[in-house]
């Protein structure tokens, strides 16, 4: 089979248009003051984009990486507090709390769902423990059912990463809106993208004014331009990508539904074959906006074929799959080493209590889904036709078959 040809991202005419229309007008940032800001392109996409999610408040940053780092500093985190996060994901889920003086402290993921597990959620909390930041890990959710309860009972704040996200619902209800602020990624590879930018949604409107601040150099509204009331940075985002945003969105609810389709007509076909398992199919998810279609490779099915040889051998077939991001964020060399900055660090000096050694942390589950299960394949493919995803069955079960002639 020839390679096919993914063409992403989804551009027309209307992304030419609107961004002629921003360079020739000469306002290439959205402004100094809120209503400057709420005026230009971006904060119609910001409108608009909370209207998508049916949160109260949408504030657009620079990126992917800064969002959760706004949403966690303004929840008034303490230096020390402890930060439960997801063993698997972006290393910036493990980075962030560190960013604000934080402790990341690792929860193992549920080997059914690849989300963070509820169970050990419970068991991991402190009397230090402060917040939850949970990933919506491939765009699958987590479980809200049980981490809002569990969060609540032990008055903790939930922010919930939504980078993988973009249209996933829990119960008809958008990820992003269970918890204190939900924050999103438009990085180059995601859903809906403007080469990079971010954005933080949320309900209550002392949190998006902390976070307005927080991304805007600490100013304060209805004061001075000039008057900077905290420690922050300028984490705005640009006029143009806020065109690029606005068009990305305004096609984006017809994608989604098209490749949440297409992701369950691709798990019935795997379900059929054996050895590369889709997740568990639960009915609370009303809708899947996809980053990965995550399966789970069982080399039984296949002759004990390694996971490295059925990558290649479907490589061969034309269909590239990846393996996620390779080991559990503590695994990295960062934890590992302890390349944490100077003393004052949190996990290093005494306003922590304790030294941090991430070199004895083990999540079981994640580790093995890193060492040999884990399949990804990105959403692009979701977005090729029921015959493309015929395709990627078919091709398995060509592996599959040649695996057993050896």
């Amino acid at each position: 089979m020839k390679k096919s040809k993914v063409t992403y991202p989804v551009i027309g005419k209307e992304e030419e248009r609107l961004l002629l229309k921003v360079l020739r007008s000469g306002k290439w940032w959205r402004g100094g003051t809120l209503q400057e800001m709420k005026e230009s392109v971006t904060g119609q996409f910001e409108k608009e984009y909370a209207k998508f999610t049916g949160a109260k408040f949408c504030l657009a940053v620079s990126n992917g990486t800064a969002a959760p780092e706004l949403a966690l500093k303004a929840t008034g985190l303490g230096a020390g507090d402890e930060v439960l996060v997801p063993s698997i994901s972006f290393v910036v889920t493990g980075t962030v709390p560190l960013l604000v003086n934080a402790v990341p402290v690792f929860v193992d993921i549920d080997p059914e769902t690849y989300q963070m597990d509820p169970a050990d959620i419970e068991r991991k909390i402190t009397k230090k423990t402060k917040a939850i930041l949970l990933v919506h890990y491939g765009g699958y959710p987590a479980d809200m059912d049980r981490i809002m309860p569990l969060a609540k009972k032990h008055k903790l704040v939930v922010i919930e990463d939504c980078a993988h996200a973009h249209g996933t619902q829990w119960r008809g209800k958008h990820v992003g809106t269970f918890g204190a602020a939900g924050t999103f990624s438009f990085q180059m590879s995601k859903g809906i993208t403007s080469g990079e930018g971010g954005a933080i949604i949320m309900n209550a409107r002392e949190m998006f004014y902390k976070c307005y601040s927080y991304h805007h150099i600490g100013r304060l509204e209805q004061k001075g331009f000039y008057d900077f009331f905290y420690p922050a940075w300028n984490y705005r985002l640009t006029e143009f990508q806020g065109a690029m945003l606005l068009c990305q969105l305004r096609r984006y609810t017809k994608m989604v539904k098209e490749k949440h389709a297409a992701g369950a007509y691709l798990a019935g076909r795997l379900s059929e074959i054996g050895g590369v398992k889709p997740l568990k199919q639960d009915k609370r998810i009303t809708r899947r906006g996809y980053y990965y279609f995550v399966m789970r490779y069982d080399a039984r099915y296949f002759n004990n074929m390694p996971r490295a040889d059925f990558l290649a051998a479907m490589a061969k077939e034309g269909i590239v799959m990846g393996r996620g991001y390779g080991k559990p964020i503590y695994k990295e060399p960062l934890f590992q080493e302890g390349n944490f900055g100077n003393n004052s660090c949190p996990v290093k000096c005494g306003n922590y209590g304790k030294v941090m050694d991430y070199k004895k942390v083990s999540c079981p589950n994640a580790e093995r889904a890193c060492a040999g299960e884990q399949l990804t394949l990105h959403h692009v493919h979701l977005g090729k036709g029921k015959k493309y995803i015929d395709s990627i069955a078919d091709a398995i079960i060509r592996v599959k078959a040649e695996s057993w002639k050896s």
